[in-house]
């Protein structure tokens, strides 16, 4: 274990109920200085629909991600061997205005790629993605992009507004943020306001894979299919919870039944490793839905799974 890099606090150090409620219990910074990968929150739920709640997930996925330990013992990653990370804390977003929240996200997210660092959100609800997009276009130019999720969120707009956690990815493709032939959107089911609400994601060029076309299966053929097809372009992961279905991840505002299992979500991370992945969020943990705590610690897994398979992390 390297004693330059940040490590997460061990539970023979401290008890796991102790210490401090940061992701895994690392060191804290203001910002991402110095950082190859940082943990950064952002409490935002007013672009809900239904069950708001989203913004207490960070602070949930932190309290419950301290059962985690730095080696993943299944795939070899060892994260904290190569890359320096830390938690960055919270985006200070206005909770009374979309719009506002949407340019201070925007301009946090700059700061964050200006250090080279690679982010790995705990949301908030699905809006956050269009100003981390806005951002990444800035640092890459437009990306391809995984997303898991229930919804394609691909909505002209909701109640007459055009940002809110039904439009992000409308909106990412007019300003043209996505690398739109190079999309996959993983697990959309459920019922719609017209029969043809999953084609205009499948004009723009994305791949549409149902959550019905995943049961019964292993996703691991399908990941191949994506490595494939992504090469080294720059790759974004959006992972809605509600894209698992609602037995697994229950805590979560817009929960429709049929979704993908918890296996499935991570074969779909870990069959990201070896793209060049430059983000990551995971969005829409509403913590008041699931008194457990079982839908964020499941959210700090899967974030964890995420940082496993960043570009340059060691795998023994």
């Amino acid at each position: 274990m390297s004693s330059t890099k940040n490590q997460p606090l061990g539970g023979n150090e401290m008890p796991r109920f102790g210490g401090p409620a940061t992701m895994m219990r690392l060191p804290t910074q203001p910002t991402a200085e110095g950082l190859d990968a940082c943990f950064v929150g952002v409490p935002f739920d007013i672009g809900t629909s239904n069950r708001a709640g989203a913004r207490f997930g960070p602070r949930a996925i932190r309290a419950e991600s301290c059962l985690l330990r730095p080696y993943n013992m299944e795939t070899g990653a060892a994260p904290f061997d190569s890359l320096q990370v830390a938690d960055i804390g919270d985006v200070a977003i206005n909770t009374f205005n979309i719009q506002k929240s949407m340019d201070i996200i925007e301009a946090a997210y700059d700061d964050i790629l200006s250090h080279d660092c690679i982010p790995l959100t705990l949301g908030g609800d699905h809006t956050v993605a269009l100003p981390i997009l806005r951002a990444l276009k800035k640092k890459h130019g437009p990306v391809a992009m995984v997303h898991i999720d229930a919804h394609a969120d691909i909505n002209d707009n909701m109640f007459g507004e055009p940002i809110a956690h039904g439009t992000p990815f409308r909106r990412a493709v007019e300003e043209g943020l996505l690398d739109c032939n190079h999309v996959y959107q993983i697990g959309l089911r459920g019922t719609g306001y017209a029969a043809e609400d999953f084609d205009w994601p499948k004009e723009q060029g994305f791949e549409v894979v149902c959550a019905n076309e995943c049961w019964h299966k292993s996703l691991a053929p399908l990941m191949a299919q994506v490595r494939e097809k992504m090469g080294d372009r720059p790759v974004h992961i959006s992972f809605d919870i509600d894209g698992l279905d609602p037995s697994a991840a229950p805590g979560t505002g817009t929960p429709e039944y049929g979704g993908l299992t918890i296996i499935q979500g991570y074969e779909i991370i870990r069959g990201c490793q070896g793209l060049n992945v430059v983000g990551g969020d995971m969005v829409e943990i509403a913590p008041p839905y699931d008194p457990s705590g079982n839908t964020a610690l499941l959210g700090a897994n899967l974030l964890y799974e995420m940082l496993c398979i960043l570009p340059g992390v060691t795998i023994r």
